[in-house]
């Protein structure tokens, strides 16, 4: 349904796959699939182009109304989740939540915190509206009714196979590995982006299940990535870690608390900030 939605307001299959980060034939396939359990084709096809025919657009109407009832429902969860003690974090990468967590175990351990990694607008967006608890994002959220602090600084690196001719490099640059093959985790958050932009030569595979993803870093020659926050969690893996010294490679994440969120809220935030005194 988002594949639709997107071919809809960007006009083109292709802009569409641009901006799903998909390649033109598999979203293609996608589609195509669809077709044919919908059993209607929602495209007039000639040899340069596809449109969407009167069936594309009543599927994109509909797709829309399953795209806005899905956010509905995840609203209602995350209000749930607020009504069982539990605080739901909107962040664009996993790692700062690992640390949030530690920090609030620390000083609250009775809390629970239920992550959701997003992209940046969206983050900000679902603080703003409260859909959200606390917001981890790439810049601090200056507005008079909320408060930002900087919570942890992550530098990625290249985790490479011992035997690969980068590996006895000191330091790397993107363009030094623009055109490589790359065992990527699908859930980086904007890591993701991060990578894409800056080596749209690579072939990058990505893997969402962590158990194979960890069994083919350590069975196959692809290079992968690690940061400083991950570094430990991958001493086990007999590769060499490369840091990467473009500006892009080094994030520096800030936690934001709306001022008039709940005490429990406003009580972690000020834990937080005091910790990075």
């Amino acid at each position: 349904m988002r594949q639709l939605d997107a071919i809809a307001r960007c006009g083109t299959i292709s802009a569409a796959a641009e901006e799903l980060h998909l390649s033109q034939p598999s979203l293609s396939r996608s589609i195509k699939r669809l077709e044919r359990e919908l059993g209607q084709e929602l495209f007039d096809r000639t040899h340069n182009s596809a449109t969407l025919n009167d069936a594309g657009h009543l599927a994109v109407d509909h797709a829309r109304n399953l795209l806005r009832d899905e956010r509905m429902m995840l609203d209602a969860f995350a209000d749930l989740a607020r009504r069982q003690r539990t605080l739901l974090v909107g962040t664009v990468a996993p790692a700062p939540v690992w640390h949030l967590t530690a920090l609030t175990v620390e000083r609250f351990p009775g809390t629970l915190l239920n992550p959701v990694t997003l992209p940046e607008d969206e983050v900000e967006r679902r603080l703003m509206n409260r859909s959200v608890d606390l917001a981890i994002t790439l810049r601090p959220m200056i507005l008079p009714t909320m408060r930002s602090s900087q919570i942890m600084v992550e530098d990625l690196s290249a985790f490479l196979p011992p035997e690969h001719r980068l590996a006895k490099r000191e330091t790397l640059s993107f363009a030094d590995l623009d055109g490589e093959s790359f065992l990527v985790l699908s859930e980086v958050g904007f890591w993701m982006d991060v990578l894409r932009r800056n080596m749209p030569h690579a072939n990058i595979v990505e893997q969402a299940d962590r158990s194979v993803f960890e069994q083919l870093v350590r069975s196959t020659e692809l290079i992968s990535f690690v940061t400083s926050a991950t570094l430990a969690r991958r001493s086990h893996h007999e590769r060499v870690a490369v840091p990467i010294v473009d500006a892009e490679a080094h994030a520096t994440f800030y936690i934001t608390a709306l001022r008039d969120a709940p005490q429990r809220v406003q009580d972690i935030y000020q834990w937080v900030e005091s910790r990075q005194d």
